[in-house]
């Protein structure tokens, strides 16, 4: 087991350093040009050129690369162009709300989507089968930032019930605040996690029931909610763990419009800053700090498999 985690470890710095260099180029090869941005509108062209030395984009791109990947492997992510600012600074500062936004739409999804996916197998071609998989179409179907404005438009703007938008930490001003602030932005986000989670366990449900184990537990008497909850979605738990660790990139993608809509400070809105901005070294180790994050938890999910499924080593 140790040395299948320091072996995944060290197999994570080959394709950290692909994303760097990949995020480096792409933003490069885009369009804009963010000396052009801090001249302004009215700045010559001479205005435009000194800012681009001072930055140092003008250097070459293997020179630029070179001195940023010195700076990452010092820990250091470089500073913002335009807040002057460390950017690990700015992940720090932004990084509760996300943080917290993402782990309240994982408890909340896989609460609803477990259940439902599990009933809707039992239940398969009833009617609650049919409604949880027209949910499950839905989800995928309907953009974040629109169910957001719905959402809004319902309990905010209609009844009054929750707030519009912004962000409430519960370790500065209390978990009330905090929940009514967080539930639409988790709901919003959550549509789509729980359409993901809900269809997977229904199909990993199905297959198990129809195994020869389930009809011997049938045949002892077993109750149904034990055969459900202890072998069915026991033995279905690996293919519906992964696709709860594959569903974290969409969470990454969610939480940048579900934060705009709901102007949440996070790291979210911070990339958006960055890409109107053309804020290279933001954008860069946001990019590199997504990643990391995304390859940690599959390493974790992979790990989870050993304590699922017995037969099942490293």
């Amino acid at each position: 087991m140790l040395r299948y985690v320091a072996f995944r470890i060290l197999s994570t710095i080959p394709v950290m350093g692909v994303v760097a260099l990949f995020v480096f180029v792409l933003l490069r090869l885009a369009p804009g040009d963010p000396a052009a941005v801090i001249a302004g509108d009215y700045a010559t062209a001479e205005d435009v050129i000194r800012i681009r030395e001072q930055l140092g984009l003008s250097d070459p791109l293997f020179i630029q690369f070179m001195r940023w990947l010195g700076d990452l492997l010092q820990g250091d992510l470089g500073t913002s162009i335009f807040s002057n600012k460390p950017v690990t600074l700015l992940i720090s500062q932004r990084l509760e709300p996300t943080l917290l936004l993402t782990l309240t739409t994982i408890i909340f999804s896989v609460a609803v989507a477990v259940p439902l996916g599990t009933i809707a197998a039992y239940r398969a071609g009833s009617f609650i089968d049919r409604l949880v998989m027209l949910f499950s179409v839905g989800g995928f179907s309907i953009p974040v930032f629109v169910l957001g404005y719905m959402l809004i438009f319902t309990f905010s703007m209609s009844f009054d019930l929750l707030p519009v938008q912004g962000y409430r930490s519960p370790f500065s001003e209390g978990v009330l605040p905090f929940l009514r602030h967080i539930i639409l932005p988790t709901a919003t986000l959550g549509v789509i996690f729980i359409a993901l989670i809900s269809r997977m366990t229904r199909a990993s449900v199905m297959e198990v029931l129809e195994e020869d184990y389930i009809r011997t537990a049938r045949a002892k008497g077993q109750s149904e909610m034990r055969i459900l909850v202890g072998h069915a979605l026991r033995n279905a738990a690996v293919p519906i763990v992964t696709v709860i660790g594959i569903g974290i990139a969409l969470l990454i993608g969610g939480v940048v419009v579900t934060e705009s809509v709901y102007n949440i400070p996070g790291l979210g809105r911070l990339v958006l800053d960055a890409v109107l901005a053309r804020d290279y070294p933001i954008i860069q180790g946001l990019m590199l700090f997504f990643s990391f994050v995304y390859i940690f938890i599959n390493l974790i999910i992979d790990l989870c498999y050993t304590f699922l499924d017995p037969r099942i080593r490293y």
